[in-house]
């Protein structure tokens, strides 16, 4: 494997990562008292607390980012969940915005009697300065046509060369920051016990068009360890912080083959970092 897994407070691990390293960070942090069952979502004592917090992981963060990267950040609207637009606008006004990418959820969640179904949550999308000019592949997540749409558009008159035109065609069309992508449902043979866990299409989306073969990419809420799956596949160097052991386990695990020998990854003391090579 080609990565490392951080085991620690964010907040303690990033100021020993070098500047300038990563081609795109993806995080997905705690969304603040979305959760109410779990500890990790409700430790904050007030909004304002909360929104500190963020903006400083933030700043600690983004050294670590390459001049030409993106930064993604995870986060959703609601009635208890307004609080987003505050980190929205917090962090716009220190970084540059670069994006909003609504993930369209497919299905609806937590029906509201006065209200129209929530189905999507957002990424918002910085670069570090008004300057600079991120890598962005847009041909890397196209979206394809398929056979009768291709025969209909080839039908247009206003284009003389066929041959162009389909060659075109077949490359599919340009995906919107509109990302529809279905959530992860209990039976999903995705789904390895974290409540918040993303789809792989999803964070496989955001890297395939924000970075090459080669990039290294951070996560500073590995959680179940989907960033670090993404990159294995795609070719990326990967860093990931995970501050819960349970949630460093299950990226362990969803990583490891049988091949691989899980010893290496035994007795993790409360803070450490182990390279996955």
């Amino acid at each position: 494997m080609n990565g490392t897994l951080h085991h620690g407070d964010c907040l303690a691990v990033l100021p020993a990562l070098p500047d300038r390293a990563f081609q795109a960070i993806v995080a997905d942090p705690p969304y603040f008292q979305v959760m109410l069952d779990e500890a990790w979502d409700n430790q904050w004592k007030t909004e304002e607390e909360y929104l500190v917090w963020f903006e400083k992981w933030v700043a600690a963060a983004m050294p670590k980012l390459r001049d030409d990267g993106l930064f993604f950040v995870f986060g959703q609207l609601g009635k208890r969940e307004h609080i987003w637009l505050h980190v929205s606008s917090r962090l716009t006004q220190r970084w540059q915005f670069h994006d909003m990418i609504i993930w369209d959820r497919a299905v609806g969640y937590n029906e509201r009697y006065d209200s129209f179904t929530p189905c999507y949550e957002m990424v918002l999308v910085l670069r570090k300065t008004k300057e600079a000019t991120p890598y962005f592949n847009k041909d890397a997540v196209r979206l394809p046509y398929d056979e009768p749409t291709i025969q209909t558009y080839l039908k247009d008159k206003r284009y003389k060369d066929r041959d162009a035109r389909r060659k075109h065609l077949e490359k599919g069309k340009y995906a919107t920051n509109i990302l529809r992508v279905p959530s992860l449902k209990g039976a999903s043979h995705e789904k390895v016990g974290h409540p918040t866990q993303k789809p792989i299409k999803l964070i496989r989306d955001l890297l395939m068009s924000s970075t090459r073969p080669g990039d290294a990419v951070l996560d500073p809420f590995l959680g179940s360890g989907t960033t670090a799956v993404v990159c294995e596949e795609l070719g990326r160097a990967w860093t990931g912080i995970e501050a819960r052991a349970d949630y460093v386990e299950m990226s362990k695990k969803r990583l490891l083959n049988e091949a691989t020998p899980i010893e290496l990854f035994s007795n993790l003391p409360s803070e450490t970092s182990v390279a996955m090579t």
